[in-house]
């Protein structure tokens, strides 16, 4: 049953050919409003056309057009069920594109570039959906900073990058923003800044540190901290990640890092407040560049993926 199928998501084998066929006709009649113009789009004839959308009315029990003579209108049912049905056509393309890529054995990885001060948290989750929806994907992540990402972009050796466009999006470039986060204060069990809901730059004056020399946000965090009046004392420098939460952990000192980069649970974290620090993780890729199945297929999974907050 084809309302099934929309309720549960399914493609392939869950939706046969006449069913996408209807989905189709239906998505072409409400971009034309017209069932004559939606006929010529799809190359049928319009009382095929007609017959096919109102089979499929009947099938899910309500009205998707409202018809007034020549002129037709979409209903609300069909305004509701319109979303559903565009996706169910987009995973059925992208899954026929990626059979074919298989058969001509033009399967490559996904060439996904990270920004290194990005935890993988949330991605993790939205690329075991992804694998669980295109298990033969390969996904090929090199790590970086924004320059050596934007600069394999540029040279074709990426497909596309999540990063931290902190000073714009560059000319040249699309993004499609994914999630932010906060900046927290992360700081070992029994610290004294444990007392506190949440934590200022003031709180921190004279505290010893741990200073992540990746951090895209460090000069404009030091440059506040430097206006507010407000002293650290950097114990440990590093760029790896790893490094600066064990040595928080060992109490050299406390660190500030994005939310979802924190990945050693015995740290206690606080939010930083006056002033909050935010960043915006965002999907680049590069306009005009055709993407083989999978990059599409990875590309349109990232921006319709449910990303928490």
């Amino acid at each position: 049953m084809i309302d099934a199928a929309i309720m549960a998501g399914h493609v392939g084998g869950g939706v046969s050919a006449m069913e996408m066929a209807q989905i189709r006709y239906v998505l072409a009649a409400a971009r034309h409003l017209n069932f004559t113009r939606a006929a010529g789009d799809c190359n049928v004839s319009q009382p095929a056309l007609t017959k096919a959308v109102k089979s499929l009315e009947v099938e899910l029990g309500a009205p998707l057009f409202h018809r007034e003579g020549k002129r037709i209108s979409i209903s609300e049912f069909g305004r509701s069920m319109l979303p559903h049905l565009q996706k169910i056509a987009e995973e059925a393309e992208t899954t026929r594109a990626l059979a074919d890529s298989y058969r001509l054995l033009d399967q490559v990885p996904v060439r996904l570039g990270v920004l290194s001060t990005i935890g993988p948290v949330r991605l993790s989750r939205f690329l075991s959906q992804f694998q669980g929806n295109f298990p033969g994907v390969e996904v090929a992540v090199t790590e970086g900073s924004v320059a050596d990402l934007e600069a394999k972009l540029d040279d074709g050796l990426l497909d596309a990058a999540v990063m931290n466009p902190l000073e714009g999006l560059r000319a040249g470039y699309n993004g499609h923003r994914l999630y932010s986060e906060r900046y927290v204060v992360v700081f070992p069990p029994d610290h004294r800044l444990g007392s506190l809901n949440a934590v200022t730059l003031k709180d921190l004056s004279g505290e010893p540190y741990v200073d992540r020399l990746s951090c895209e946000m460090r000069e404009m965090v030091m440059e506040t901290c430097a206006g507010l009046g407000v002293e650290l004392y950097a114990r440990f420098r590093s760029e790896r990640e790893d490094w600066v939460q064990s040595m928080v952990l060992a109490r050299i000192g406390f660190a500030f890092m994005p939310e979802y980069s924190v990945t050693i649970p015995e740290l206690q974290q606080r939010p930083l407040i006056e002033p909050v620090v935010e960043r915006d993780i965002t999907l680049v890729t590069v306009p005009g560049r055709p993407f083989p199945p999978a990059v599409a297929a990875f590309v349109r999974a990232a921006r319709a993926f449910q990303w928490p907050g």
